[in-house]
Parts: C-alpha cells; sequence; structure tokens
C-alpha cells in the first residue's frame, strides 16, 4: 500500500510564482511540471504568516535525515539559482518538489529520475534570508 504523502502548506507568492514556472516548462518537461502541478494542487495556500514561516519554501534552507541515516543541509531555489556543489537544490529536481511545503519531523517519499524511492524526513527548516 502506498504511503499518503503529509500536509503541505505553500504561500500564495510561491504558489503563483512556481504555477508559471510549471506551464513555462510543460513543453520542454512535461513529467517535471505535471509533478509539480499535482503538489500545487494538492497544498494547502496560505497568505503567510507563522505557518508559512515554518514550511520549505522557495529561498529556504533545510536539513534533511535519507533513510540511510545520513543528514544533508539544501536550500530550495528556482533554476538558473541551482548549484548541487553549493547545496542549491532546484525546485525542478524531484527531491525539490518533494520538499516543498514539508515542515520538521514530516517525512515524504519521493522518486528519482532513476525510478528509485527514496525517503527523507525533515529535521528543519530555516527561513529564506529575507
Amino acid at each position: 500500500m502506498a504511503k499518503r504523502k503529509p500536509n503541505i502548506i505553500i504561500s500564495t507568492s510561491d504558489y503563483n510564482r512556481l504555477t508559471l514556472l510549471a506551464e513555462s516548462v510543460s513543453s520542454k518537461m512535461p513529467k517535471v511540471a505535471e509533478t509539480l502541478l499535482a503538489e500545487l494542487d494538492r497544498a494547502r495556500v496560505v497568505e503567510g504568516g507563522a505557518t508559512v514561516r515554518q514550511s520549505i519554501r522557495m529561498g529556504s534552507t533545510v536539513t534533511y535525515e535519507t533513510e540511510e541515516g545520513h543528514n544533508r543541509s539544501v536550500t530550495l531555489v528556482y533554476p538558473v539559482e541551482a548549484d548541487i556543489n553549493q547545496g542549491r537544490i532546484s525546485v525542478l529536481t524531484p527531491i525539490g518538489i518533494a520538499l516543498l511545503g514539508l515542515r520538521a519531523r514530516q517525512s515524504i517519499n519521493w522518486t528519482a529520475n532513476d525510478g528509485v524511492t527514496h525517503q527523507l524526513t525533515v529535521l528543519s527548516v530555516e527561513p529564506p534570508k529575507e
């Protein structure tokens, strides 16, 4: 039985920008666009406040643990800012989409480009540097 995905919270501004981004890449990257739009559709969209600050949003730095017990810290960014060597993960990658909207102590299963399913658990979320 498939594990239910955790509830996610996304700010209105991230929702609007990410919807446009998904639509803009839909012809070149249809599967990625479809996956991102599906996550946006299931998200609770809120204006702002403490609820959003505790959730992973664009620019957030997140520390997560893999199912193998490895910890990693990354920052969720738009594709033009992505740099894997600097820990900046594009929201158009499978793990970037999976992280979007999660909060500390939530876990999610996500499928990598090679078709392998992984699980991660969010340990902490730092809000974006304003």
